[in-house]
């Protein structure tokens, strides 16, 4: 039996020597243990792509223990007791240690306060996400503003705009 020397030069291997003689049980394994190999089969993942399906499931899942415990009043902040506070995303690094929570208080009034005191209460946060969400570390949480609803209204008044509804009439009697 005969099997594929790799050597590690650095992060990167290279494939010194592939005998033929391997058989497809052989093959297989040596592209299980090594994905990025020239024997795989599927093609290595690419970083630069968007999210896991592991980190949206881990993102989906703070969303709404969030989402819980701001209903809820969990969280005892006068400021954060007297917002509604929605959360639309939450976005979790690749290695799950950093959770980037954007929250939007409901009217977009106070912001700044609502954000102050939700970063005041990260330690309880954290301790209670890692507490409901099961995972091996508890990821660092991190709170943002949420400006989408912003942009989205940016763009709608420029569509409303004399211009651009000029040059959408004449594309449609073209």
């Amino acid at each position: 039996m005969t099997a594929v020397c790799l050597v590690y030069a650095g992060r990167f291997r290279r494939n010194i020597a592939r005998h033929e003689n391997l058989d497809g049980r052989q093959k297989a394994a040596i592209a299980k243990r090594h994905p990025d190999s020239p024997m795989s089969r599927r093609p290595h993942r690419d970083r630069t792509a968007g999210a896991s399906q592991r980190q949206l499931r881990v993102a989906e899942l703070i969303r709404h223990e969030m989402a819980d415990m701001l209903a809820r009043g969990d969280v005892h902040d006068p400021v954060i007791e007297h917002h509604m506070i929605t959360v639309p995303e939450v976005q979790v690094t690749a290695d799950l240690r950093l959770a980037t929570i954007y929250v939007m208080p409901l009217g977009g009034r106070d912001e700044k306060e609502v954000l102050g005191a939700l970063e005041r209460n990260s330690r309880y946060v954290r301790g209670e996400i890692a507490r409901r969400v099961n995972l091996k570390f508890a990821p660092e949480i991190r709170f943002r503003i949420d400006e989408r609803f912003e942009e989205a209204e940016r763009i709608e008044k420029l569509l409303r705009t004399p211009a651009v509804q000029r040059d959408l009439r004449s594309r449609r009697e073209k």
